[in-house]
């Protein structure tokens, strides 16, 4: 399969004339980065949650994207959800960033699964599940992903409203003291201390130079001869003369 890469303008064109009026908001954007300028795209798409399936079909038929994750946050009376996404994934200068964003209202908290489509999307889906407590349509497998079995049911740590983290489960690790009985760790005599350091200075310390060898000789001239070393001085021996 031979991909070939548009623009971010073509794919925001190509969506907007699927879904029409399903589409809330769409926004092209490019920005340079780096010292080469390298041109980064993007297109942010806001669109109602019914449509979303369909859009990560049309999206697939555009490139198959690489998910990188679903964010989502509680803003208020609804829970949103960001799908972000990339399409012509590896080839250079042709990458775009696809962020298809919902709003579930926290009346109505169902979304449908996309995992049939991209198989490893269940795993963020899960974590929104268990983190904001929208119910993910379809799912293949809606087990818990970060927080133990017992914790309390109906709590999520990301809603900012009644059922997000209670006051009292609150740990201002910030403002925990060391615990009582528990022993100071254990300090190191400073004899070792001193032993440690004079071996630390001894591996720093640089290597004795090794011998110059002598230079090879320049091309055309003959090698300098060795030179012998200089003999002992005789000893003067006294003579004696007959008479």
């Amino acid at each position: 399969m031979t991909r070939t890469p548009i623009t971010a303008g073509q794919v925001a064109d190509i969506f907007t004339g699927a879904f029409g009026d399903g589409i809330e908001s769409i926004d092209v954007k490019e920005w340079a980065e780096g010292t080469r300028k390298s041109k980064n795209h993007a297109v942010w798409i806001r669109m109602r949650r019914d449509l979303l399936h369909d859009a990560v079909r049309k999206l697939i038929e555009i490139d198959y994207p690489h998910l990188g994750v679903v964010s989502g946050a509680d803003t208020g009376d609804d829970i949103e959800l960001l799908y972000h996404m990339l399409i012509f994934f590896g080839i250079p200068h042709a990458e775009i960033t696809v962020t298809i964003t919902i709003s579930l209202p926290k009346t109505d908290l169902r979304v449908p699964t996309i995992s049939d489509l991209i198989p490893g999307a269940v795993y963020t889906e899960r974590e929104k599940q268990e983190m904001l407590g929208i119910d993910v349509t379809g799912i293949p497998d809606s087990r818990g992903l970060f927080l133990p079995p017992d914790f309390p049911k109906g709590v999520y740590p990301w809603r900012k409203d009644e059922t997000g983290i209670r006051d009292d489960m609150i740990k201002e690790l910030w403002k925990v003291g060391r615990p009582e009985g528990r022993p100071a760790p254990p300090v190191k005599p400073k004899e070792k201390k001193k032993k440690e350091a004079d071996a630390e200075g001894a591996a720093k310390e640089p290597e004795p130079a090794a011998a110059k060898e002598s230079a090879p000789p320049v091309q055309g001239e003959a090698p300098p001869e060795p030179q012998s070393p200089e003999p002992a001085a005789e000893e003067k021996e006294e003579v004696t003369q007959d008479e």
